[in-house]
């Protein structure tokens, strides 16, 4: 994984702006009776619960090895990153869009309108400066990719959720702020139900990506692409090395494993083939830290 970015910080700019946009969406939906509104609250329970379960995960994969798991804890926060994406998708997605269908049922008039919005406007405004902080941490390791192809290379869950739950949220509030207005100016209640059914459609969307995306490094991925095509022209470059035959890696949270088969530059002395490989280890280790384990096999054939 790419050490730059302070995922950490991302996770808590995320989980301060949540609990302070929880707290006046409920008292906005209280006061209006907006179905947008409520499904907008229940969004940032769901997304300050998830924060604090990835604050939870970060922690656990830290842990040390022990004898039960000898390579660590460090893929413990993929499964707590596919929990999230799991509780955004049925808490918070599939609750919006049964309150959008039984609002289209029962439609029923907001009151207040106004304060939804200036509620739905200090929302958005919050919302964005958790996605700055995010996106500021996610430039340091984007290494000018875009974000979509960063979104699909990115071994770091806990950022790719973080990102996610933001456009998300800022995407909901944009069309829940739509649908109050509509309804104010129509005087019709079936966009503010509406409105409540897209916002419960956008998250199953978002949550099946993130969750499609925490799937496959559960199941198990090598280091990004860039860094694995550095790691072998770093190899490559070795005078040590005459061939490389192959390369596996292995993403573990922040930690990797790498196992190397090559064949040595010839000597007459198995010592100095030897010392070769533990010259290229200690170099390799020092150029790549976050390879915790590295595997060197000399070979002459593939």
């Amino acid at each position: 994984m790419s050490h730059g970015a302070d995922t950490t910080k991302s996770i808590l700019f995320a989980l301060v702006a949540n609990f302070l946009i929880a707290i006046a969406k409920f008292v906005a939906a209280y006061i209006t009776k907006s179905g947008s509104m409520l499904a907008e609250a229940i969004h940032s329970v769901v997304d300050t619960s998830n924060q604090v379960l990835l604050l939870m995960g970060l922690k656990h994969s830290k842990m040390p090895p022990t004898d039960e798991h000898p390579l660590g804890h460090g893929k413990s926060i993929y499964f707590w990153s596919f929990i999230v994406a799991l509780i955004l998708f049925s808490l918070g997605g599939v609750y919006a869009i049964y309150e959008g269908i039984h609002k289209m049922q029962n439609p029923q008039p907001i009151n207040a309108p106004l304060i939804a919005i200036g509620v739905l406007v200090f929302s958005i405004v919050a919302e964005g400066f958790s996605l700055w902080g995010c996106i500021r941490e996610i430039n340091k390791v984007r290494y000018n990719r875009s974000f979509s192809k960063w979104f699909r290379e990115s071994r770091q869950s806990e950022l790719l959720v973080v990102f996610g739950e933001d456009i998300a949220a800022i995407s909901g509030l944009v069309f829940a702020l739509i649908a109050i207005i509509l309804t104010m100016v129509t005087g019709d209640p079936i966009y503010d139900a509406i409105g409540t059914l897209v916002i419960g459609i956008l998250l199953v969307i978002i949550a099946i990506f993130l969750g499609k995306e925490v799937k496959d490094l559960l199941i198990g991925q090598g280091v990004e692409p860039h860094i694995r095509q550095e790691m072998m022209d770093t190899l490559t470059a070795n005078n040590k090395i005459e061939k490389i035959f192959n390369l596996l890696s292995l993403q573990m949270g922040d930690d990797v494993m790498v196992a190397i088969k090559a064949k040595m530059v010839e000597t007459n002395s198995a010592t100095k083939i030897i010392d070769d490989i533990n010259e290229c280890e200690v170099e390799f280790k020092l150029k790549y830290p976050q390879v915790k384990w590295l595997f060197f096999e000399p070979d002459n054939k593939d």
